[in-house]
């Protein structure tokens, strides 16, 4: 039997001896070869390796993820540390030429013919006549005899594409293209296209209008130019949930109408009136645009929920955290959900065929975790506690707060614990120091006992606002805090009413509060005092007196500047610090007298 042989120079062909004989040859000679440092010729497995990639390269060379990945395995090769350079050095610009346009696209907002009017900045009430408008755009007509999908595939990069606009006419032959790519024929020479001339490209005016622009695009040309626009908004269902800033309340209508519009699914847009700090979690909104119809259905995660929008708190920005702690738990272990709301904690891990107990203080919150229980067929109870007990506190404003019911909770209890339980609180850490740090110091506070090897993990959540962000804490609960004699702040601040302390504070308090009435009285009695005396001074005739007084003070300054005019000359000045300090006492004692 004869075969051709991968490290051959010649083209004559080989016996299976000799082709064995002639592998172990090379095989030594690579090893010999990894071991020097000496430039040598590159063997055959790296010139197999160079064709190949090269091929790829030039077949994905717009796609920089594959020449990032392609470059990572060619280092990490155990075959090739020495052949790198020899890969690189000459063909390194030929096989890694970035082009120019990464993939196509021509902003529509860079190019000021595609713009919407100038005349629409400021508009508060939306009119959509007002963004018609003529323009001028290439177009290429294809002849008969040409396959009219070929060429479209050739010029796709420089197509036309606007919203609710078909920039390919077939019914036509003819292939609307971007003005911004196409400024004559010479910026289609590049594309070869065989069988097409100058002839072929023309010019025509379209009309376009509010159909043709995207949500943003709009904003970007109403909205003022110098502040911040709308940056971000929240979808529940068919309900967009905005919360828009001060400088942009005179918009709110035009901004619901536009949204409403241009997203498909979208049939109610409300903005948000006030912060979430309520007892039930949820805010009050004001209707912009569509129906006034809150109960919207939610699918996150593969689990469906039906809730009214209005009434329950929802995030769709906690989807990934959902999931994440979702993912933490076994088919064995128990899950107590103490802000369930809705279910998005209780509910995917019920699915997974978790023990969960849950509870929300909001009725409509409880209403609507029954029903989603129904809905996703996990209303079954089963009372199976083997695992390890997760204790999930999503409530970020006050949870930390509710750590210290843990502190001391088996105290009078006589249990040993084999899986020690599992708590996930959540919390808003405020501050330019590190967050992990400062939920860390949260705890802490609020427990009273230092976070050690129990601690599992903290965990960024998402961004609230500036130096705001929201994070998770997770951390078993030891012996330490369930069994800790440390007495709780509540505790601590209400005290028994029948204590000795209790009953000296409350006597110190109605002392200070009989010492506060008598000083009032006092002072009001003060002021009636000096009403009186001013209103007795306004019936006195005091004009005259206070007319003599300044003629009696007139007639003291002229004696005493006559005085020193009768002098001796001074003497020389005395050092500052030894200087006489005058006889003021005696000068005020003539005032008094004069005053009188």
């Amino acid at each position: 039997m004869k075969v051709r042989p991968p490290p051959a120079e010649e083209t004559q062909w080989r016996t299976t001896a000799e082709v064995a004989a002639m592998e172990h040859h090379h095989r030594s000679r690579s090893f010999k070869n990894q071991t020097s440092t000496k430039n040598t010729k590159p063997s055959c497995h790296v010139k197999v390796l160079r064709r190949f990639f090269k091929k790829q390269l030039q077949k994905y060379r717009n796609c920089f993820l594959t020449i990032l990945v392609t470059a990572k395995f060619l280092i990490h090769a155990s075959y090739l540390p020495m052949r790198i350079p020899n890969l690189f050095t000459n063909k390194f610009s030929r096989l890694f030429s970035i082009p120019s346009r990464w993939r196509h696209y021509f902003r529509n907002m860079d190019c000021p013919d595609l713009r919407p009017p100038a005349a629409v900045r400021g508009m508060t009430v939306l009119e959509r006549e007002a963004f018609n408008k003529q323009v001028k755009v290439p177009y290429l007509k294809v002849p008969a005899e040409l396959n009219f999908n070929t060429v479209c595939l050739a010029v796709k990069k420089l197509l036309l594409k606007m919203e609710r606009y078909k920039p390919v006419r077939t019914e036509e032959a003819k292939i609307i293209l971007h003005p911004a790519g196409v400024k004559s024929w010479d910026d289609l020479k590049e594309l070869k296209l065989d069988g097409l001339g100058s002839d072929c490209l023309g010019w025509q005016e379209i009309q376009i209008g509010f159909d043709n622009w995207r949500y943003d695009e709009i904003f970007r040309a109403v909205l003022p130019e110098d502040k911040e626009g709308l940056s971000a908004f929240s979808k529940v269902g068919h309900v967009i949930h905005l919360n828009l800033k001060d400088h942009l309340l005179p918009y709110k209508g035009l901004i619901g109408e536009v949204i409403k519009d241009k997203i498909a699914t979208c049939r109610t847009v409300v903005n948000k009136l006030d912060t979430i700090d309520n007892t039930y979690r949820n805010f009050a909104m004001e209707l912009l645009a569509g129906e006034e119809d809150y109960q919207v259905s939610v699918k996150e995660n593969g689990t469906v929920y039906e809730f009214d929008f209005s009434k329950v708190y929802w995030n769709p920005r906690l989807s990934t955290e959902h999931e994440k702690v979702a993912k933490m738990l076994r088919k064995e272990d128990v899950l107590l959900d103490i802000y369930a709301g809705v279910g998005p904690f209780s509910i995917p891990v019920a699915k997974k065929g978790c023990t969960v107990l849950a509870n929300d203080l909001n009725p409509e919150s409880y209403k609507a975790l029954v029903n989603n229980c129904k809905k996703n067929k996990v209303e079954s109870r089963k009372d199976d506690f083997k695992g390890t007990v997760n204790i999930t506190m999503n409530l970020p404003a006050l949870a930390v707060e509710h750590l210290e019911h843990f502190v001391g909770l088996l105290s009078d209890e006589t249990v040993t614990i084999v899986h020690f339980p599992l708590v996930h609180v959540y919390c808003f850490a405020k501050g330019i120091e590190d967050k992990k740090d400062i939920a860390r110091q949260m705890v802490k506070e609020n427990m009273g006992i230092e976070l050690g090897e129990n601690l599992k993990e903290i965990a960024f959540v998402r961004n609230v606002s500036p130096n705001k962000d929201m994070m998770r804490v997770s951390f078993y609960l030891t012996n330490e805090i369930l069994f800790s004699k440390r007495e709780l702040k509540r505790d601590r601040e209400v005290e028994d009413e029948h204590s000795p302390k209790r009953q000296c504070l409350d006597q110190s308090a109605q002392n200070g509060q009989e010492e506060h009435k008598k000083s009032s009285a006092g002072k009001k009695n003060n002021t009636k005092k000096a009403k009186e005396v001013s209103t007795k001074l306004k019936k006195i005739n005091v004009n005259a007196k206070r007319e003599k007084a300044d003629k009696n003070f007139q007639d003291l300054h002229a004696q005493i500047v006559s005085k020193k005019q009768n002098n001796k000359p001074a003497p020389k000045p005395l050092p500052a610090k030894n200087k006489a300090q005058p006889n003021t006492k005696q000068m005020e004692a003539d005032l008094d007298k004069m005053q009188m």
